[in-house]
């Protein structure tokens, strides 16, 4: 009698409600966090002297205000959720699911335009400690997104019973959604838009970066360099990668933006097996 009590309180609450795992609950995770995410925000603005007006490079303040204080924000929120359900070990374990070699054109192909990038950024123009705060917050939100979209939602996911083709399309999906949130800041729809379509296809191949490494913190790594290498190169956040046309190595990263959408979607396709599956059944699926 008391095991069964034990064990019914133990698949009550809020644990017992996300080991279950599943879209509509993973979509209600998502949904609370932006909303979290969105309210800091509003907090930062309160607290916010008036860099948030600033251009995004031109001091230390505009870059925290506008970018770092919300990833502080985020990263706490999604470690203590992480840490409290006890999935830290899973989500940053080898992957548990076999992988092809196929799956190595994701982290390359979008390594490419991070290296034109580096290129391309006037080093010289930004103060070097506004140049390491962007830097560090770019990572930062490698670390948070990935944690969230890779590590959380490919968990609970693959909870519910999904095919590895459903836990990537699903995860993407969302993480492609979430950026709607921008229009809330001015953004223009068709900005917004655009921006909805890029995310969606960048994370099927992180998915597939983690796949293919077999390790989340790889995908967050490179996320992590994609993020800062663009607001360096741009100028500004959530700017559509190479559309600002300014230079030759930046008409290069706009060629490379669209492959990235176009080689993301079919390579989004080809995946195949679940996790549990035995090898032979997964290797003919």
């Amino acid at each position: 009698m008391t095991a069964d009590v034990t064990q019914t309180h133990a698949e009550g609450g809020l644990r017992g409600f996300l080991e279950k795992g599943g879209f509509w609950r993973l979509l209600l995770l998502v949904v609370v966090y932006l909303l979290l995410y969105i309210a800091s925000g509003r907090v930062a603005g309160l607290l916010d002297p008036g860099y948030g007006d600033d251009d995004l490079l031109s001091s230390l303040g505009a870059v925290f205000f506008q970018l770092t204080v919300g990833l502080v924000f985020g990263a706490v929120i999604l470690t203590a959720l992480t840490s409290y359900m006890g999935w830290n070990a899973e989500i940053f374990d080898r992957q548990p699911i076999y992988r092809s070699g196929w799956m190595w054109i994701a982290p390359v192909l979008v390594a490419i335009p991070i290296t034109l990038r580096v290129l391309d950024i006037d080093w010289g123009g930004p103060a070097l400690s506004v140049v390491l705060l962007v830097m560090a917050s770019g990572l930062m939100v490698g670390y948070v997104e990935e944690l969230l979209y890779r590590g959380v939602a490919v968990k609970m996911l693959r909870a519910a019973g999904h095919r590895e083709i459903g836990v990537a399309a699903l995860s993407s999906l969302l993480f492609g959604l979430s950026h709607s949130i921008n229009i809330f800041t001015g953004q223009a729809v068709t900005t917004v838009g655009s921006t909805m379509v890029y995310t969606f296809a960048f994370g099927a191949l992180m998915y597939l970066t983690m796949r293919a490494t077999g390790f989340i913190i790889w995908a967050m790594l490179l996320h992590g360099l994609t993020d800062p290498t663009g607001f360096l190169a741009s100028g500004g956040i959530d700017k559509m990668p190479g559309s600002d046309g300014s230079s030759a190595l930046a008409d290069a990263v706009g060629l490379f933006t669209i492959a990235m959408i176009v080689i993301g979607i079919v390579l989004l396709l080809c995946v195949r097996g679940k996790v549990g599956e035995p090898r032979e059944v997964k290797a003919s699926a």
